[in-house]
This record gives structure tokens, C-alpha cells and sequence, in this order.
């Protein structure tokens, strides 16, 4: 029988490695594994940027913050990735997969170049990074934790997007067997299906007001979600308090899944 912890929520002691970690959800994760007290390794394409973010979470948090640079597309980069985190600190506890990228494109025009460069990023280094820290795990008996970050438009669809909704359908389902493939080895696998977050991407179609309207109208909450209300659901997963939750994704949308209308949207 697994036992909570007094404060299921302090993650001292605990390796926590976040890929795309530079900005958006990915740095809200960051921050609130450092701010439970987790060390944290930083991975992301952008050096600079990446570094800079580490930085700050380290002054904010006093946690321990280690940046790397890191294209999750090369397996190389990858696998350099994880022994960082072992040279650093020994072990890995926590796995949060959420590097990504978007390719517009329908079936008709989207070229087989950026259809592969999204599944490089959005999937495959997901499956890449997650069997490399699972052996890691299994090796040092640690009964760890993996949260990929899928997306709404895993069941939801969008013609011009088809790289990406495609990419984030995949990785509902590698959430679902590597979930399956772990549970003997106590480790759990589950996902997380943001909807409209207000990420650096979502400000830019919010300072419209017709985007705006249009991204209100079908989400009955009335407002777009927040990066740490997703590294929130991280936490929760990765702790004790989810226990037995393992193959699962939870989407976080504002309500426009069940929505089968649109909602009037309020002038502010």
C-alpha cells in the first residue's frame, strides 16, 4: 500500500528534469518543482534564454537550477541530457516532457520536412528521453514519475494543424503504454491536455479582438488558463497524492470539451 507523505508536496531530495524549460508551461513547471524544493535540470534548444530562466527561478526559489542546452530532436542531445542530471545529482525522480513545436500545414500542403520535425520534438523525443530515464530509474530501484504534456487537440482537431494534433494524439497514447510497460517497475506515466494557456503564442491571437472572442466563445469558464495552473496538475501528478493514477490524461480546458455551443462572450 502506497503511503502519503506528511506534505506530498515537498519534493526535497527529488531530481526533477523539464524539457522545453525556457518559457510558457515548461518554465511554470520549473519554477514550481524548484519552489516544492526539487533540484531541477532545465533542458531546452534555446541556451541563452534557458539559462536566463534557470537563473531567475534559482534567485526566486533558492532551488538548486541547472540549465542545459538541449535539442530533444537528437537522441545524442538526449541521452547527454539525462547523464547530466545523474552527474549532478545522482538520480532522477521526475520526468516532464514538454518540449514542442507547431508546423502549419493541412494535408493537402504541409511538407513532409516539417511533418517530421514535429514528430522529431512533439513525440519521438518524448519516447527517446522517457526509455533512457525509465532504464535510469529501474537501475537505482526509484519508483519515479513521468508527466508528458499532450494537449486538448489531442481529441479536438484542427485542419491547419495537422503535424501538430497528430504529434499530441501520439503521445495520448504513448502515455497509455508506457504506462502499461512501467506499472511493474512502479513507475507512473500520465499526460496533461492544456487548452487555451497564455503562453508567448496565445498573447498574440488574445491582443485581437476577434481571436480573442473567438478562443472566449468556447470556453465556458470565460478566460484563457495560466501556466502555473498547469504545472499545478505536474505537481499533483508527481506527488503521492496520485498515487494510483497512472496512464491517464487530464485535460485542463476551461470546460470547452464538454461544450457543444458557444458561450457569449463579455466585453471587459
Amino acid at each position: 500500500m502506497a503511503r502519503i507523505a506528511e506534505d506530498p508536496l515537498d519534493f526535497s531530495g527529488k531530481t526533477v528534469i523539464v524539457t522545453g524549460a525556457a518559457s510558457g508551461i515548461g518554465a511554470a513547471c520549473a519554477r514550481a518543482f524548484a519552489a516544492a524544493r526539487a533540484n531541477v535540470v532545465l533542458a531546452d534548444i534555446n541556451e541563452a534564454k534557458n539559462r536566463d530562466t534557470a537563473d531567475l527561478i534559482t534567485i526566486d526559489t533558492k532551488a538548486t537550477c541547472i540549465p542545459h542546452a538541449c535539442n530533444v530532436a537528437s537522441e545524442v542531445d538526449c541521452e547527454g541530457l539525462v547523464l547530466r542530471a545523474l552527474d549532478e545529482f545522482g538520480r532522477i525522480d521526475i520526468l516532464v516532457n514538454n518540449a514542442g513545436v507547431i508546423a502549419p500545414g493541412t494535408i493537402l500542403d504541409l511538407s513532409s520536412n516539417e511533418w517530421d520535425r514535429v514528430m522529431d520534438i512533439n513525440l519521438r523525443s518524448y519516447f527517446v528521453v522517457t526509455q533512457i530515464v525509465a532504464k535510469a530509474m529501474i537501475e537505482r530501484k526509484i519508483r519515479g514519475v513521468v508527466v508528458n504534456m499532450s494537449s486538448l487537440n489531442a481529441e479536438l482537431a484542427i485542419p491547419n494543424q495537422l503535424a501538430y494534433v497528430t504529434s499530441k494524439g501520439g503521445v495520448q497514447q504513448l502515455t497509455k503504454a508506457s504506462a502499461l510497460g512501467l506499472a511493474p517497475h512502479g513507475i507512473r506515466v500520465n499526460a496533461i491536455g492544456p487548452g487555451s494557456i497564455m503562453t508567448d503564442l496565445l498573447k498574440t491571437v488574445m491582443a485581437d479582438e476577434e481571436g480573442r472572442r473567438r478562443i472566449l466563445s468556447r470556453t465556458p469558464l470565460g478566460r484563457v488558463g495560466e501556466p502555473a495552473e498547469i504545472a499545478a496538475i505536474a505537481l499533483f501528478l508527481a506527488s503521492d497524492m496520485a498515487s494510483y493514477i497512472t496512464g491517464q490524461t487530464i485535460f485542463a480546458d476551461g470546460g470547452r470539451a464538454a461544450l457543444n455551443y458557444i458561450v457569449p462572450v463579455h466585453d471587459e
